[in-house]
């Protein structure tokens, strides 16, 4: 077992274990100075010390060095406020030099001594002589970093077609393997301007519940397979797997009908018997009014027995967060 503390250095971004180094009784919310690989950096306490297994860590851990005084915050707070002001110099200076490239962000590091610039451009740039003028500007370590199109929507922001803000900008911590396949298993439209956000990616949302799809769909046949049921054969159409429901155009009639997807046969079974199962009659249901072993019927009332309704199960998508 190891003991790490969490840090997170933006508002929405990945947490980082660090080691504690002595400072086993830090607190959520609390400010340290831990040290990383681009230098030394101020980040929040987001997990408190904790033991996790070592097979969970991929690198040594770096330590805390030690607890932000109110110096360190309020430097960080003064080179926080100057960022805007910074961004708009350097977009100057990339005209001036003429550069086909898109500013994005600037950030400080909490004590000034490094300026990091988020850039987007369509291929590589050749930056060289701009990071010699910024450098002799601000006085202080230029770093030119090139983002995607995701990181680009996740700084500016912005609400997404749900009404929500951006998953990437207000909670998500990494962008997640999105693929068109996720679309098709959900039967969403494959039309682009559906099932593409802002950054004109896949929406991060076709991954959160993919699995409950994929989990749902297992074993049953797929879309366009020829299957048999106990009213014919047909050909399956889609899927309505929050229903339980599945779309069968019968080959008698071309007719289309719904049917549970517990009647459907499972793929790879042979055709004997899914035959079998198609022509099985269905299981005896008993009367409403028949008594059921072990279940007391009305005349025999138990003390503290109830009756409790049924809630209705309703699909809920988060879309938010990229």
């Amino acid at each position: 077992m190891a003991t790490i503390v969490g840090i997170r250095f933006k508002r929405v971004g990945r947490i980082y274990y660090f080691a504690p180094n002595g400072y086993d009784d830090l607190q959520v919310d609390e400010w340290v100075i831990v040290e990383t690989a681009k230098g030394t950096e101020a980040g929040r306490v987001v997990i408190a010390p904790s033991q996790v297994q070592e097979n969970q860590l991929t690198d040594p851990l770096k330590p805390v060095v030690r607890r932000a005084t109110r110096q360190d915050v309020l430097l960080k707070q003064y080179y926080r406020a100057q960022e805007e002001a910074v961004l708009a110099t350097c977009r100057e200076r990339v005209i001036a030099h003429n550069l086909p490239m898109k500013l994005i962000e600037a950030d400080y590091s909490f004590d000034g001594s490094r300026l990091t610039v988020a850039f987007a451009a369509e291929g590589r740039v050749d930056f060289r002589d701009l990071v010699k003028d910024l450098a002799s500007v601000f006085k202080t370590r230029i770093e030119l970093r090139q983002v995607g199109d995701r990181d680009e929507a996740k700084v500016c922001q912005g609400y997404g077609m749900c009404g929500r803000h951006y998953c990437c900008s207000s909670w998500l911590q990494d962008f997640p393997a999105v693929s068109i396949k996720m679309a098709k298993e959900q039967e969403l439209p494959l039309n682009p301007s559906k099932i593409t956000g802002a950054c004109g990616r896949l929406l991060c949302c076709l991954s959160y519940e993919n699995e409950t799809y994929a989990s749902a769909k297992q074993g049953l046949p797929r879309v366009g397979d020829s299957i048999t049921l106990s009213s014919g054969r047909g050909t399956l159409l889609s899927y309505n797997v929050l229903k339980g429901m599945a779309t069968v155009v019968m080959v008698e009639g071309d007719k289309r009908v719904e049917v549970p997807v517990a009647d459907l046969p499972r793929r790879g079974a042979s055709p004997e018997a899914a035959s079998a199962a198609a022509a099985a009659p269905p299981a005896s249901v008993p009367a409403a009014n028949a008594p059921v072993a072990g279940v007391p019927t009305p005349s025999t009332p138990q003390s503290g027995a109830g009756t409790r309704p049924q809630g209705s199960r309703r699909r809920h998508r988060d879309r938010n967060k990229s």
